[in-house]
């Protein structure tokens, strides 16, 4: 499973007001911008940054005239640093980005109250968003999971005016749903052309999409059981699949 290390994208520039270590500032210089500073095992004080997209830990010694970049790990093991990382970056900007996800315009398939909830951003054209759309039946059909589909259009030229024809239709959750029963042979009533608001709601969806860092389809997004936002693109395998539908 890909980690989200694209969320560092939207995380919002944070200048200290505190006056940085001469090796921080030397460090600083090299493009990595500087969030914050927290206290640090064995005396040291400890930086969190970022680095092209990537999180960064940066600790300065005792004396103030040394810094390290790099992981710390205690007597266990542990990884510190991913763990400050996933906490204070990963984690805030995954629920920023899920409540994006909840405000924009998608698709119902399921039980409104179904408790596990996957969004899903699907092309009409898509093969593998069927066979996701078929592995997910069990969960779907029995209320314990909620799919809501994000439609695009990004894999053929008639991707957008078919995206459009089923989010207008007189039951887009039904349409939807027989579109994908039917493997795509589904008649439907394909616009000429695009009208503005159903544009307006693909390019809004495309949007998203790359905000969230997917590049295919279908991508899909969950919240793990620490409540992480996690990013699957691409037909899933059996241990993402039950991981993403909350089977242990």
């Amino acid at each position: 499973m890909r980690k989200l290390t694209f969320l560092l994208t939207l995380l919002p520039l944070v200048v200290s007001a505190e006056e940085l270590p001469a090796p921080v500032k030397a460090i600083e210089k090299q493009g990595i911008t500087i969030i914050k500073s927290f206290d640090a095992p064995g005396g040291m004080k400890g930086y969190l940054g970022k680095y092209q997209d990537m999180g960064v830990t940066i600790y300065v010694t005792p004396d103030g005239k040394q810094a390290i970049s790099g992981y710390m790990y205690d007597e266990k093991g542990t990884n510190l640093s991913e763990q400050m990382i996933q906490k204070d970056i990963y984690a805030p900007q995954g629920r920023e980005l899920w409540q994006k996800m909840e405000k924009a315009s998608w698709i119902l398939d399921g039980q409104k109250t179904a408790p596990t909830i996957i969004y899903v951003f699907a092309d009409p054209f898509c093969p593998y968003c069927k066979q996701f759309w078929q592995q997910a039946r069990p969960w779907v059909e029995s209320g314990k999971v909620q799919l809501r589909t994000l439609m695009v259009g990004v894999i053929k030229p008639e991707s957008p005016a078919t995206a459009a024809a089923i989010m207008t239709s007189q039951d887009p959750a039904k349409t939807w749903h027989d579109y994908e029963q039917s493997g795509g042979k589904l008649k439907l009533d394909v616009p000429a052309s695009v009208a503005p608001a159903q544009m307006q709601v693909l390019n809004e969806n495309q949007k998203l999409m790359d905000a969230l860092g997917a590049n295919a389809t279908p991508a899909i997004y969950y919240l793990n059981r620490e409540n992480m936002l996690q990013q699957v693109v691409g037909l899933p395998d059996a241990e993402n699949l039950n991981a993403m539908m909350g089977e242990k």
